[in-house]
């Protein structure tokens, strides 16, 4: 269970758009919890915690049908009265204020589910109970659950805007942070992961004219425009001061741009450096604290000065 959601559990005095407090779980009243866990996952998701009443006090601390729970019995549950299979959630134990509670964490659906059956239940005395009807679209108003508005739908489909244009943005970085030169591949919707990291397939080949893929991201690998290597080194060298142009003297004479572990060029943004680049200088001038002068000297040289 992730820090941030046990601190939620702990800290939080009162019930929540996100936080639904239950003193126990009755198995006759299923309908009443998919219809939570349904209208938290339409509402950006949300924690249920279960041994707690509605007043943040403390409740039930026999929690073993709530923890005993199949995971899937909650999916087949939410088919039942959705059609969708939806498993965006997780069962766990855990403690509020020194006594124990059960917790079910809640993801956020990109669009709403809607019941397509009605919720209805025994309550006792030949008499029964509907927590939801036939195809109503729940959402959490404060502390409950309830029929959506045109309010929730129209917060719904922004937030799925919203993640779209993210997920736009992040593609258009990879396009102008990809090295000059680079050819754009458009991968079919098939294509899949063959591990839990989201790697894709590659082919592996000794061929020093491939392409090269990284898989890190250039801002933990190459961290450094050419200011901020000036900034780093002379940090290091004090009272020693470098200036740009010494890097761009190291950068010629000693062709680190065909160095892909100290430099990175961009198609549509200023090179980036690594730390390995940093160390690298630094190491050169304690080896010779005549270092930037003479690759000055060599970059003054025509033959040189090619960049």
């Amino acid at each position: 269970m992730e820090a941030s959601i046990l601190a939620i559990v702990e800290n939080s005095e009162s019930e929540n758009a996100q936080l639904d407090f239950k003193s126990s779980f009755e198995a006759s009243n299923w309908c009443e919890l998919v219809k939570d866990i349904v209208a938290m996952a339409n509402s950006n998701g949300g924690v249920i915690v279960f041994g707690v009443n509605d007043n943040g006090t403390h409740g039930s601390t026999d929690l073993t049908a709530v923890l005993s729970i199949d995971p899937a019995t909650i999916v087949d549950k939410i088919k039942k009265y959705t059609g969708q299979h939806y498993a965006g959630f997780s069962v766990a134990s855990g403690t509020r204020q020194g006594f124990p509670v059960a917790i079910i964490s809640v993801a956020a659906v990109s669009m709403p589910m809607v019941f397509t059956a009605p919720g209805t239940y025994d309550i006792g005395g030949g008499k029964q109970k509907t927590a939801f009807s036939q195809g109503t679209v729940y959402f959490r108003h404060g502390a409950k659950s309830e029929p959506g508005t045109s309010d929730d739908l129209r917060e719904t489909l922004e937030r799925e805007l919203d993640r779209i244009r993210s997920s736009w943005l992040a593609g258009i970085k990879k396009v102008v942070e990809a090295p000059a030169g680079s050819v754009i591949a458009i991968l079919p919707t098939n294509t899949e992961a063959v591990s839990p990291l989201d790697r894709l397939p590659l082919q592996l080949t000794n061929d020093p004219t491939a392409p090269s893929y990284y898989a890190i991201p250039i801002d933990t690998t190459h961290p450094f425009r050419q200011k901020e290597v000036v900034r780093e080194v002379n940090a290091r060298l004090v009272p020693k001061v470098i200036t740009s142009h010494d890097i761009r003297c190291i950068r010629c004479v000693y062709s680190v741009q065909e160095e892909v572990k100290f430099y990175y060029a961009q198609k549509f943004a200023s090179p980036r450096y690594s730390q390995a680049f940093v160390d690298w200088i630094v190491q050169k001038y304690n080896e010779d604290q005549t270092f930037f002068e003479k690759t000055k000297e060599q970059f003054a040289q025509p033959k040189q000065n090619t960049l």
